[in-house]
């Protein structure tokens, strides 16, 4: 099969396409015949060197992907309602930059109807994620407002949808005006440009006075201390990547005056039976919104697999707005 490896830690023109054996699915697996494949920063970081696979994974970036069912035991096609042919996307714990890759039965969800396979690679890192943080761990309900960092990315584009559809309020931080409109015209309800405006106030204001509810925070570093600083008394912080650095300083007064919660979260190395309640809750509670038209993908690009360096390079621009996805046809 073809397939895009890194060569050696670097920049987007490290990565190469060769020829890989085909994998086999093990007990649990099904074998997918993949036809596009989702991009993603934590793809960029493993590219780097900055972010290793776990144990026993394939060495091959992508944790997303859409295809067909190639292939898998007659218990794990049904333990998952599928069948060989059956058009699906999954998340995968590496190896997605692939014609095949193997995904674990419960990971793999039913393409939603009307969905091609380009768009349904852009759903199950950002949607698993996004639910995740924003609805099991922050617990963000109806009349509540969210804030999202970066609303502009696969994330923010995923949790605009998903809150609104809900019922919440969504504030969204971008670094241009044209990510702003961007963001609005997919559902936000605001968007501060980060560059030119204080979020801290802007979300005061706008939320008059009271705060944000829950925040979703992919930059960290000094924003959490400013986040703390914005939020309404009992909210939620859910910090999901770390893109504004490690260290934090917080005023830990004003944490324990407004009972704040702040959590962390990697989704990669959680065990295979929690990535697959998720998904449960995904096919439930997330998929009929897809079907119905009320949460769609937003794709910014399609690339030929075999240009993934390119899209690389566009990821690291932070130019796009949605999606990146590599077409393996």
């Amino acid at each position: 099969m073809r397939a895009i490896e890194i060569s050696t830690p670097g920049g987007p023109e490290v990565l190469r396409e060769v020829e890989r054996p085909r994998p086999e699915p093990k007990a649990g697996e099904l074998l997918i015949a993949v036809q596009a494949s989702g991009v993603n920063r934590p793809d960029v970081l493993q590219r780097k060197g900055l972010y290793p696979m776990p144990p026993g994974v394939s060495d091959l970036p992508g944790l997303e992907i859409a295809g067909t069912v190639a292939a898998g035991a007659a218990e794990d096609l049904a333990a998952a309602g599928l069948a060989v042919g059956d058009a699906v996307c999954a998340l995968v714990a590496g190896g997605g930059y692939a014609e095949f890759c193997v995904a674990p039965a419960g990971q793999c969800l039913a393409v939603p109807k009307g969905l091609s396979a380009i768009e349904a690679a852009s759903l199950p890192e950002t949607f698993f994620t996004v639910w995740q943080n924003v609805f099991t761990i922050a617990r963000l309900q109806a009349g509540e407002t969210l804030l999202i960092q970066g609303g502009s990315s696969g994330i923010g584009v995923a949790a605009i949808q998903l809150a609104k559809a809900i019922g919440a309020r969504v504030i969204v931080t971008a670094g241009s005006d044209e990510k702003c409109a961007a963001c609005v015209s997919i559902g936000a309800d605001a968007a501060i440009n980060y560059k030119t405006q204080d979020f801290v106030a802007e979300t005061k204001r706008l939320s008059g006075g009271r705060g944000a509810d829950v925040v979703l925070d992919m930059v960290a570093g000094a924003y959490v201390a400013r986040e703390v600083e914005c939020m309404a008394d009992d909210g939620r912080i859910a910090v999901i990547a770390v893109q504004g650095g490690t260290a934090s300083s917080l005023d830990a007064g004003l944490l324990l005056r407004k009972r704040l919660v702040i959590s962390g979260s990697t989704l990669r190395p959680r065990s295979v039976a929690y990535k697959t309640a998720l998904a449960q809750e995904l096919r439930t509670k997330a998929w009929p919104l897809l079907e119905a038209g009320r949460v769609r993908p937003v794709i910014h690009q399609v690339f030929p697999a075999a240009k993934a360096a390119q899209a690389h390079a566009l990821m690291e621009t932070s130019t796009h707005v949605g999606k990146i996805v590599l077409d393996w046809q």
